[in-house]
């Protein structure tokens, strides 16, 4: 089997695993009862849950404005747009990390930034977001453990242990670029013994020595601002703690479902999420809504109501944005991401 012909397997496999999986999900609860529930949700509620959805996509923004802004002069809609892409990218993709390979590639269209700083920016985005996601996600993980059956606690502790690795990973990774630097050199070596093409490819893998150089300075100079790291705590904390809190929490009053403690909710569903990492389906689909029931029917939530709420908790945290996302994805200058 080719490599093409076995990525194309692979493909197909996720996506109907993710069908799959919704359609498990949508024979779990009585649908009509479910459509009833959230159409008897009253306007002040639904206005609140739209205000507080808006609130988190401004807060998902800001991340992104925190570590762009030390590096370039931008306005708010300049992240926003690159937030945009980035997130609908995330949905073809089969995990969150291999969608935000494609950022700075979106960053330097977007904002004109070489491509090292905007590796850089990138890079450090995704290890903050990593690691105040597994730090938070332990923290819900500890308090679900006396009521989570063992191997869902187990594919939890996993996924959790993976945002903490792979931010890390990214960290330091990050800071220690010039390690490749005799890798790349060795390399060079060898190429330019290879015939016709040897010179022009040495060129290049010499090129990447300088790239290593300047991505690592900025990658340093980026971290080591304590203002970096406490405005995108700020938006990170609006985007995935508050909005979807409040956003569930609203929904299971109007339900008629308490929730004790309240405060641990946003917990709960970070903790609920994780499995979004995990390359299963494209984006997560399907696997993370079965997922989240299976955490919150474990913590007394019925079936029939917190599936419903899952859906639309995701539909306005991550697909609805993910769906903004497509119209400036076609207007990228596609040029500026092959230009040296």
């Amino acid at each position: 089997m080719t490599n093409r012909v076995r990525d194309l397997a692979i493909t197909v496999a996720q996506y109907a695993l993710a069908v799959a999986a919704v359609a498990w999900l949508l024979t779990q609860f009585d649908i009509r009862r479910a459509v009833g529930l959230l159409a008897d949700v009253n306007i002040e509620t639904a206005l609140a849950i739209i205000a507080v959805s808006t609130l988190g996509i401004c807060g998902r923004v800001y991340s992104w404005y925190a570590v762009i802004t030390p590096l370039a002069p931008v306005r708010f809609r300049t992240a926003a747009g690159t937030t945009l892409i980035v997130n609908f990218v995330n949905q073809l993709l089969p995990s969150r990390l291999s969608g935000r390979l494609a950022a700075p590639f979106v960053l330097r269209s977007q904002t004109g930034m070489a491509y090292s700083d905007a590796a850089a920016a990138s890079a450090l985005h995704t290890s903050i977001f990593a690691l105040y996601y597994g730090v938070a996600a332990t923290a819900g993980l500890l308090l679900a453990i006396p009521l989570l059956r063992v191997e869902l606690l187990l594919l939890l502790a996993l996924a959790t242990s993976l945002y903490l690795v792979a931010g890390l990973a990214i960290l330091f990774g990050g800071l220690n670029l010039a390690y490749l630097d005799r890798l790349i050199d060795w390399l060079s070596g060898a190429a330019v013994r290879i015939p016709r093409i040897g010179e022009g490819l040495a060129s290049r893998l010499d090129g990447l020595l300088e790239f290593t150089d300047s991505s690592t300075t900025t990658f340093r100079t980026l971290v080591s601002e304590p203002a970096v790291w406490l405005r995108y705590a700020v938006g990170w904390t609006v985007d995935l703690v508050l909005a979807p809190g409040v956003r569930v929490g609203l929904l299971l009053g109007s339900f008629g479902v308490a929730f004790e403690p309240l405060v641990a909710l946003p917990l709960y569903l970070l903790v609920a999420y994780t499995v979004t990492l995990l390359p299963l389906t494209p984006g997560g689909i399907g696997v993370t809504e079965a997922t989240a029931t299976a955490v919150f029917v474990a913590l007394g939530i019925p079936a029939e109501v917190i599936i419903p709420i899952i859906f639309v908790d995701r539909f306005l945290g991550i697909y609805l944005p993910s769906l903004a996302g497509w119209y400036p994805s076609v207007q990228l200058d596609l040029s500026s991401l092959t230009a040296e």
